[in-house]
Formats: C-alpha cells, structure tokens, sequence
C-alpha cells in the first residue's frame, strides 16, 4: 500500500512542485540579470506604455487572477486525468470550487497590490503634479 501511494501521490506532486520551483528560479535569474544590464523590467515598461495609474494597477491584477486560474486549471485537470481518475464530478467541482477560491481572495489581492503600488510609486507625482525644481511636490516656481 505504501509503495502505491509513493507512486501515485507522491511522485507527482514533488514532480509538480520541483517542476514549479524551477520556472520561478528561472523566471527570478532572468529579472536580476535584466536588471542588472539596466534593461526594463516587463512587457509594459519595455513598451513604454500601460503601467501607470489605476489603469495600470486594474490590468496588472486582472493578468495575474486570469493567469493564476489558468495555471491552476491545468495543474487540475493534468492530475485528473493524470493521476487521480476519480468521478467525473471532480473537474466540476474543481472548477467551480476554485472560482469560490478566487472570488474569496480577490479582495484582499486587490488591497494588498494597491497598497504596494501606493507604497512604491513614486512621491513626484504623488498629488497628480510634477516636482518643481527645489521645491516641494506641487509647488510652483515664480
């Protein structure tokens, strides 16, 4: 029985987390290494366009939930046919279940990015007005 579960449970997931952990490493090495040349960081920065403001804020989140949810869709649906061929209510039960997931974190996702965003942006243009030179954010120069 033992060695039964090794091979069905525990094999895939250590194959899905080294698998995981490997793609963040390589994802990380080529953010250091971008940065490190002084090139732009992402697809927005490197078009120069997009990454600003709360429209900038709302796109970054919608990719990641829909980017998040589709991973995990297919994480699911790799291991239901994969590994587990349980009853045909799993996928529905998967999909629906994981939506309830979403819908629950999506508050408290939103509220931690805008308060990273607010945190890191820069205080230029905190007040929507460009630093006059020497002086204080939205001071004017006569």
């Amino acid at each position: 029985m033992s060695s039964h579960l090794i091979r069905s449970d525990l094999v895939p997931i250590l194959t899905g987390y080294l698998l995981v952990m490997v793609i963040l490493a390589i994802g990380l090495l080529v953010q250091r290494r971008r940065a490190a040349a002084g090139l732009p960081q992402g697809r927005a920065a490197a078009a120069g366009r997009g990454g600003r403001g709360w429209p900038g804020l709302l796109r970054h989140i919608a990719a990641d939930v829909a980017g998040g949810y589709l991973l995990l869709m297919i994480v699911v649906v790799a291991y239901y046919y994969g590994v587990a061929r349980v009853g045909s209510d799993f996928l529905a039960s998967a999909v629906t279940g994981s939506a309830l997931l979403l819908a629950i974190s999506l508050p408290v996702f939103v509220l931690a990015s805008w308060w990273n965003w607010h945190r890191t942006r820069p205080r230029d243009t905190a007040a929507g007005q460009p630093r006059a030179a020497g002086g204080k954010p939205g001071s004017r120069s006569k």
